[in-house]
């Protein structure tokens, strides 16, 4: 009897029943964890990824499984029903608004055309990925991977490839973790010494009418004009008049704190948790991440060569290093646009300058991604 119960045991562990694949899988999430941990690579996001990589590939844990007979299902199964529905990223883009300062982007408008060109790294992206095999609508998923922009991709990606969903969303999110590595030597290719130590003038002051104003009229307008992106924009724009309005002080700091922290957890736990060894560990995938950094030094490249043809336009008063911050990565995007001109020119403080393009990128994604949605569901 105690010979059949410690075989029975013996039979029940997952070492097993652990495949190459899975072992590979947990490796990887291992080295992304010693990225989150270590390095601090966007911890809050890599972090729960990282780990919810290990969870899915631990052997008959059954951690995604769903309900069969019996069975109640998995724990995480349950979790990811907010991915699959939808429900995540839009909370997630409501906390965003409500911890961001939109003043920046209202006093210089012209940085909308920066947070534009940064979106160019999706559609010539798109075009890539219709080349080597995939449909338009997995083209069009891969992408948004150039926006930088965790949720929009993943909102994206399960309208348009639900079945890329893991590549896509662990793509997305380290790219956004590594834009401190990923983005300076694309700057300073694309710009000169001389670029990079213009010191931009003063940002005028912007008033409170105006900041309740703009996320008010931005939800209105876009929303007529491109329905599909409503559910990001208006998420993002109710989130930020929480913030500018004043007269709901619980609920902004409930948005930009416990809700934001508690939807991170479960988003990151469950997009890792996505990448199953059996359908992560293909050609496809690789194609995927590859295709994904493309993307985002495409972004990138555009935003800084536009920087450049403004700082013609108006007689060396842009400095073409904001450029960069076009992608929606807030606000590392915008924390790397300061480094780099500081260390070119100690006196130069771009912050501030560079969260105009940083916001307007993470509009842009959002518009940009209810365009795909449009055309290609």
């Amino acid at each position: 009897m105690l010979t059949k119960a410690l075989l029975e045991f013996t039979q029940s562990m997952g070492f097993l029943s652990l495949t190459w694949q899975q072992a590979v899988m947990i490796f990887i999430g291992c080295v992304l964890l010693y990225l989150a941990i270590v390095k601090k690579y966007e911890p809050l996001l890599l972090l729960p990824i990282a780990f919810g990589v290990v969870l899915t590939n631990i052997p008959l844990a059954g951690l995604m499984d769903g309900p069969l007979g019996d069975a109640p299902g998995g724990l995480l199964y349950y979790l990811y029903q907010g991915v699959q529905l939808g429900i995540y990223p839009p909370l997630i883009f409501m906390g965003v608004g409500a911890m961001t300062d939109f003043g920046p982007l209202l006093a210089n408008p012209k940085t909308f055309l920066l947070g534009a060109a940064a979106q160019f790294g999706i559609f010539t992206t798109l075009l890539g990925a219709i080349l080597l095999g995939f449909t338009p609508a997995q083209a069009g998923a891969i992408g948004i991977i150039g926006g930088a922009d965790g949720p929009t991709a993943i909102f994206t990606a399960t309208i348009l490839a639900p079945e890329l969903l893991g590549p896509i969303a662990i793509a997305a999110y380290s790219y956004m973790a590594l834009v401190p590595i990923i983005q300076p030597p694309i700057m300073m290719a694309l710009t000169t010494k001389e670029e990079r130590e213009i010191v931009m003038e003063q940002l005028r002051p912007v008033s409170k009418t105006q900041k309740i104003l703009f996320p008010i009229l931005v939800t209105i307008l876009m929303g007529l004009f491109l329905p599909s992106a409503t559910p990001l924009l208006g998420s993002l724009m109710l989130g930020n008049l929480f913030r500018e309005s004043g007269v709901v002080e619980r609920l902004n700091q409930t948005t930009q704190n416990e809700l934001i922290n508690i939807i991170t957890i479960f988003l990151g736990v469950t997009v890792g948790a996505s990448t199953r060894a059996e359908t992560f560990l293909t050609w496809q995938t690789i194609f995927v991440v590859v295709l994904g950094l493309a993307a985002f030094a495409v972004g990138t490249a555009a935003g800084v060569i536009l920087g450049k043809i403004m700082c013609k336009l108006t007689g060396g008063k842009v400095n073409p290093l904001i450029g960069s911050a076009g992608v929606s990565a807030v606000p590392m995007a915008a924390r790397v646009s300061q480094v780099v001109g500081q260390k070119a020119n100690p006196r130069n403080f771009l912050l501030m300058h560079a969260m105009g393009p940083n916001v307007a990128g993470v509009i842009g994604s959002a518009i940009a991604a209810g365009v795909l949605i449009s055309l290609l569901s």
